[in-house]
Order: C-alpha cells, then structure tokens, then sequence
C-alpha cells in the first residue's frame, strides 16, 4: 500500500504535468493567432517555450511510468490519465502549429 507522503508526492506529479501542459497550451495558442498575422518569427519564440513546458511534463510522466516499469506497485489514478491525456492533446497542437508556421512561410516565399 501507498504512504500518505507518497500519495501526496504522486499527486504533485501528476498536477505539475497538467500544469506544464497547460502553460504549453497557452504558449501555442498564441503562437496560433501570430501566425495569423505573419509574425513567423515571434510564433516560433513562443512554439520553443511551449516546447519547453512540454518537456517538463513529459518528463514527469516519463519517471512515474519507469517507476511502474521498474516493478514499483502504483495505484490507479484517473487524474494521472487525466493529465496524460492532456499533456499528449497540447503535443498534438504543438505539432500542428508548428507546421502551420511553416507551411504559412512557404506560401509568402
């Protein structure tokens, strides 16, 4: 069974991805209606910081799943899903704007 102390540890984690990924979130968003401008260059600033948050979260996600690998007992937790699920969602917009960014470039060339 999971100590309190641990529980609590888990879920710092698991709110410090969605965090993360909602930082992200906001960092593309803006991003998005630069580009709806040409500010190509300034979308690409905020893509990078994006990209940043998103390493953050990832990496949290990625110590609590080699923690299971390593043989550790982790509990279920739909809040853990949660914020996988979102983190995976912002990587997805992140990937998009950042092809939009360069597909709107090419067209001005």
């Amino acid at each position: 069974m999971i100590d309190e102390a641990e529980n609590n540890s888990d879920l710092r984690q698991t709110m410090q991805i969605i965090i993360f990924s909602g930082d992200a979130r906001k960092f593309i968003m803006q991003a998005l209606d630069l580009v709806g401008d040409a500010k190509y260059n300034e979308s690409e600033q905020l893509l990078k910081q994006a990209h940043e948050q998103l390493v953050k979260a990832h990496a949290l996600q990625t110590d609590k799943i080699q923690k299971e690998a390593e043989g550790e007992q982790l509990e279920y937790s739909v809040l853990f899903t949660h914020a996988q699920d979102t983190m995976m969602s912002v990587n997805t917009e992140y990937n998009l704007v950042k092809h939009l960014i360069e597909v709107f470039k090419k067209r001005e060339y």
